[in-house]
């Protein structure tokens, strides 16, 4: 492949913006419901909002350069803002607006921000408290039904007084576009540094090789709802919109999620595998998955039974069902396969804009999370089997943290921290995380995810993390399903021991889980024990549990309700 051509006649994502505002600036853009009603603005509309925004910023004293925070659920003040601070060559610091207090004033004080947009919030009263009075603050209209915030300017206010940017500025392709910090499962937020050449270059890569089919949908419809400050959904979602002149749509809230997503059926969603396995759940919860299995092979019907469920979901008329963030377990896959969808999994980090692997191949093995993404390179290190990549969107490094970055980045590859394998085709599979594996007291060591992958097919569990540092085995700590908790305990514990037991035969005696634990406490993001993209915080638990570990698994039973 040329490479070459990677950075011929390459403009910032702005760019584009600009292009359909001015071809087709009637055309809608972005689309907020409010109950039934949905709140449509065109290209022209948005482009207005976006530079009178942009002069306003300049006005209240920023400078391009400058680092401005934004702290909302998605909606298209959202992406009106990101706009904005494209045009002004300012650093988008966008925060998960999940966060606790405490974690917020963290990073707000790591981001050196000089502005802070706040919009859609669950909660903001411990938040307030955080954001320092030397701050300028800018509030999104209110959102019914979420907090009420009373601090800062007025969005309105600001873009009925000051005149729209003239023109279309660009910044330079090494300016620093925005600063993500990760959630990681250590707690420890790192700010990953993007310049505008990464997003850039991310569309030209697909420009060039079609290799996912993102910039050739026929109905350009995008449906936004994991976080925008996750750069998984701000490329696929925001950028790749940009990229083809489509709509964003979004959900009003988690209570509207399911309407909203039916009344869209876009075209292209991505979705965690938490979610993913949600649908799935909902479905079987109905008809038991090997009865589908069998209604989905008869000619008729089959067809019948997946245009119903098909559209009921949503994705009647689904060409890109992305899923990433996390591993998506095969099972899953192959069972939306059986349902007429492609589940196209996005491997990678926020240091590589979130990809750098995809399975977009229809044949692309179940187990594995897809091939190297063209001009980019996958290795793995012999003794340690972690995977190295390398691509050339990945990230200048971690904001004011050379050391961190050092510890990432050797020899321009960046350490994953994840351990896999290569097959001869270029299929990368995800084993599990290097400093996942732990010893048991037997000296033993166990690779916990494919147990995890295992145990997560049971329909009555929702979150699975193997455990047993220290330990005699490993034991399984476990959050039931929905489904879980409307069954009798009786049904659960029956249906948890068959699926230990089939788990157990296949391995070796050191290596068998021997204890299933149900913990009532609902694994969150405020408890800690979540990652704000739903990833198990597995120290988080040992700390928590790991004094009871032994006397679980010495328990009579082999499922132990907690």
């Amino acid at each position: 492949m040329d490479k070459s051509k990677l950075s011929q006649n390459l403009d910032p994502i702005i760019s584009l913006f600009y292009r359909w505002e001015k071809e087709q600036g009637d055309t809608v853009f972005l689309r907020q419901p409010y109950g039934k009603e949905w709140k449509e603005l065109t290209y022209a509309e948005a482009g207005q909002q976006a530079r009178c925004l942009c002069t306003a910023l300049h006005e209240l004293g920023l400078k391009p350069g400058d680092h401005v925070g934004i702290l909302s659920k998605n909606c298209y003040h959202w992406i009106i803002t990101d706009l904005a601070l494209m045009m002004g060559n300012f650093v988008s610091v966008p925060f998960y607006a999940s966060l606790p207090a405490e974690q917020l004033k963290e990073v707000i004080e790591l981001s050196d921000i000089k502005a802070l947009f706040v919009g859609k919030l669950d909660e903001w009263g411990e938040k307030a408290q955080v954001v320092p009075d030397t701050l300028k603050v800018i509030r999104f209209p209110h959102y019914a039904g979420n907090a009420l915030i009373e601090i800062g300017h007025e969005w309105d206010v600001l873009i009925n007084k000051y005149a729209p940017l003239v023109g279309t500025p660009l910044p330079a392709l090494d300016d620093l576009w925005t600063i993500l910090f990760t959630s990681g499962t250590t707690g420890t937020p790192k700010g990953v540094m993007h310049t505008y050449r990464n997003p850039a270059l991310v569309l030209r890569i697909e420009e060039l090789t079609n290799f996912t089919g993102a910039l050739q949908l026929k109905r350009k419809k995008w449906f936004s709802f994991l976080p925008l400050n996750h750069v998984a959904e701000r490329i696929a979602v925001e950028a790749n919109c940009l990229a083809n002149g489509g709509s964003i749509s979004f959900a009003e809230s988690i209570d509207t999620f399911a309407n909203n997503l039916q009344s869209v059926q876009p075209s292209f969603i991505f979705a965690v595998p938490r979610i993913w396995t949600k649908f799935y759940q909902a479905v079987t919860a109905k008809i038991p998955a090997p009865v589908l299995s069998v209604l989905f092979r008869i000619p008729l019907l089959g067809k019948v039974l997946k245009n119903y469920l098909r559209k009921a979901m949503g994705l009647s008329h689904i060409e890109i069902a992305g899923t990433g963030a996390a591993i998506t377990p095969a099972y899953l896959k192959r069972w939306y396969q059986e349902l007429g969808i492609h589940l196209v999994e996005a491997y990678g980090m926020t240091e590589v804009c979130g990809s750098i692997c995809n399975g977009p191949q229809a044949d692309a093995p179940s187990d594995a999370v897809g091939v190297a993404v063209p001009f980019c390179e996958v290795k793995i290190m012999e003794a340690s089997e972690e995977i190295l990549m390398r691509a050339p969107y990945q990230m200048t490094g971690y904001y004011r943290s050379p050391q961190k970055t050092a510890e990432v980045i050797q020899n321009g590859w960046i350490h994953s921290g994840d351990r896999g394998t290569i097959d001869e085709k270029g299929y990368v599979r995800v084993i599990g995380r290097v400093k996942d594996a732990f010893k048991t007291s037997k000296g033993q060591f166990i690779i916990p995810n494919p147990l995890e992958e295992h145990l997560a097919q049971n329909e009555y569990l929702e979150q699975v993390c193997v455990v047993g540092l220290g330990c005699s085995q490993p034991i399984a700590l476990v959050n039931l399903s929905p489904s879980g908790w409307n069954s009798s305990k009786k049904i659960v514990q029956d249906s948890l021991q068959e699926t230990l037991n089939s788990i157990n035969q296949q391995l070796a005696n050191y290596h068998r889980v021997s204890t299933i634990v149900i913990d009532k406490v609902i694994w969150s993001e405020a408890n800690r024990l979540l990652t704000p993209t739903m990833k198990v915080r597995r120290a988080a638990l040992d700390q928590s549990y790991g004094e009871e570990y032994e006397r679980w698994h010495s328990a009579k039973e082999a499922v132990v309700w907690k």
